[in-house]
């Protein structure tokens, strides 16, 4: 099993970036446009997902030698009205750009992707544990 670190650190109230441990780093915040500068932590999760189902969607059509002139998933998210505002329904709509492809191995292809090689998919199923620390300075 392996595992995977991210550390959120605070910038100001509204704002945080996400490094990993190879120093990659993700601007996070909570500003409402206009002042929004980067993605919401919802935004990166809808992001995320939709990043993890691109590449294998693509390199799926890829190995059955079709020709990707141009892909994208566009990505839309339902929010519940409450608290927390989690997704109730999140739905993607892939668009493959290709002279040879047909539309019945592709939709195979983004089924396979989401449902089975996602790992995002997947863990949006995962359960999820938490502890607590209180440093002093």
């Amino acid at each position: 099993m392996s595992k995977r670190n991210v550390t959120v650190r605070m910038q100001a109230d509204y704002e945080y970036e996400a490094a990993n441990l190879q120093g990659n780093k993700v601007a996070i915040d909570m500003y409402d446009a206009p002042n929004k500068k980067a993605q919401s932590p919802m935004d990166l999760l809808l992001s995320a997902l939709g990043g993890c189902s691109a590449v294998d969607a693509v390199l799926m059509m890829k190995k059955k030698r079709k020709q990707v002139e141009d892909f994208f998933i566009e990505v839309e998210g339902t929010r519940n009205d409450g608290i927390p505002s989690y997704y109730t329904h999140i739905h993607m709509h892939f668009v493959l750009v290709s002279p040879d492809a047909k539309e019945e191995e592709f939709a195979k292809v983004v089924a396979l992707s989401v449902d089975k090689y996602c790992s995002v998919a997947s863990s949006l199923k995962s359960e999820i544990t938490y502890t607590s620390e209180i440093r002093k300075p």
